[in-house]
């Protein structure tokens, strides 16, 4: 079968990809001297905030569109056409030293929260890079809370979404991100073990990633508490970071859109 006749079997009118932009960089500045030193290993570039800006978060708050010729038609700010979270530390940074796609981002999710009936774009994410299994009590607290209030003072409302680093979870973490109001995470196909339906009484195995990604799962935790999970693809997410297939070509954008419809019947 062929690309076109794959693409001609499905309706494309009727279906939803989300794509969602996980965007992190670790404080990277001299304790004493609240700046970032030269890295050698970024040149040409002063140190790898700057590296990484220059070929994602900017690139991504101001993409051109071309055509055949790669003439420009248009230009699109992305962040208000994904879903998204960036790491505290890093707004931080970028808040200091590149104001104006520090300005976009936040005006992505404005856009976006008018656009979809109050429900923005951004998502926070726990506060550091931490394994938040392996935290205690109290710096799970912390890590959420610190999270939620640096999200609120940027964008201006409360997040319905958590990002957890490395996706690292275990019930307790869920629990607590339940306890702050948080209403859903996104977590790896693998972390997945059983699933049911609401109102079934036998548990369906799901490990080795077997879980399909086009539903969102409820998870309940005990003392009336709950949070819904999204799991990504990940095939299709480790070839988009780490394959290059979306050389933004239409051939290659075409090929993963189909390869996810196709994988998937509803």
């Amino acid at each position: 079968m062929t690309l076109d006749s794959r693409l001609s079997i499905v309706n494309f009118m009727d279906r939803y990809l989300c794509i969602h932009g996980h965007f992190y960089q670790p404080p990277r500045e001299n304790p004493w001297l609240d700046e970032l030193e030269v890295q050698d290993s970024a040149k040409p570039f002063h140190d790898w905030n700057e590296k990484i800006f220059a070929e994602c978060y900017a690139p991504n708050a101001a993409a051109r569109i071309v055509d055949d010729k790669n003439r420009i038609l248009n230009i699109s700010n992305n962040y208000r056409l994904i879903s998204f979270n960036f790491g505290p530390t890093l707004l931080s940074w970028m808040e200091r030293h590149e104001k104006e796609v520090y300005k976009s981002i936040l005006e992505a999710d404005k856009y976006s929260v008018k656009e979809r009936n109050g429900h923005g774009n951004a998502i926070a994410q726990v506060y550091n890079h931490i394994i938040m299994p392996l935290a205690s009590q109290r710096d799970k607290w912390i890590q959420i809370q610190w999270g939620l209030r640096d999200f609120q003072k940027r964008f201006c409302r409360l997040p319905e979404g958590m990002w957890l680093a490395e996706t690292a979870v275990n019930l307790d973490t869920l629990k607590h991100l339940a306890k702050a109001g948080i209403k859903f995470t996104i977590l790896a196909p693998h972390q997945a073990y059983r699933i049911k339906k609401i109102d079934a009484q036998e548990w369906m195995s799901v490990t080795g990633g077997k879980i399909d990604p086009t539903l969102p799962y409820r998870c309940f935790l005990g003392d009336g508490y709950h949070i819904d999970i999204f799991f990504y693809d990940g095939p299709i997410s480790n070839s988009i970071a780490f394959a290059m297939v979306i050389e933004f070509t239409d051939i290659n954008i075409t090929n993963v859109i189909t390869i996810y419809f196709m994988n998937y019947s509803w």
